[in-house]
């Protein structure tokens, strides 16, 4: 395996874990793997028609066909000043939100996913992580309206055991 593929792998399955959405065998010494390991993989850069039209952003076969479907997304959590309980952002690039300066005006790419926990888990804020994260959920197109107003055309449902366990404490 490449050095750079394995320096990745690493990154994410350290974020994972930090985010307690790795499921683990206890004292287990071999590569993890994440929870929906047969999740299909869809890039962002599959998320919008190419070249862009005179029409401006559309979404994507390919896209739309993930709709309802497991799926991994691997991205940077969204650095929030004010996080939403029982939700996060996930960007293709490292972006900071700050709401109370901005407000609607932010510089969210269009890709951005509103990630979601279980309905058991909605009152739950996830700290931020820094670095790439790879997640596997199901993913809904379509507008939708999230609390504050903020309009999404993409989300990810977690598992409801995604976050089940709180993080591991560092060593």
């Amino acid at each position: 395996m490449p050095a750079t593929v394995w320096i990745i792998r690493l990154t994410a399955t350290l974020a994972l874990a930090g985010l307690g959405l790795l499921q683990t065998a206890a004292g287990a010494d071999e590569a993890t793997e994440p929870l929906a390991s047969a999740a299909a993989e869809l890039p962002f850069s599959a998320f919008f028609r190419r070249p862009i039209g005179p029409r401006g952003l559309e979404l994507s076969d390919t896209l739309t066909q993930a709709d309802g479907r497991q799926v991994r997304l691997v991205g940077y959590m969204v650095s929030q000043e004010t996080p939403q309980p029982g939700r996060f952002l996930l960007a293709p690039q490292p972006v900071r939100l700050s709401e109370d300066a901005d407000g609607a005006a932010d510089d969210l790419p269009p890709g951005t996913v509103t990630v979601l926990l279980d309905a058991s888990q909605r009152e739950r804020i996830v700290a931020h992580r820094g670095g790439l994260l790879a997640l596997s959920g199901r993913i809904a197109i379509g507008r939708a309206e999230e609390p504050g107003g903020r309009v999404s055309w993409v989300r990810l449902q977690l598992a409801p055991q995604a976050l089940a366990s709180p993080p591991p404490s560092p060593r």
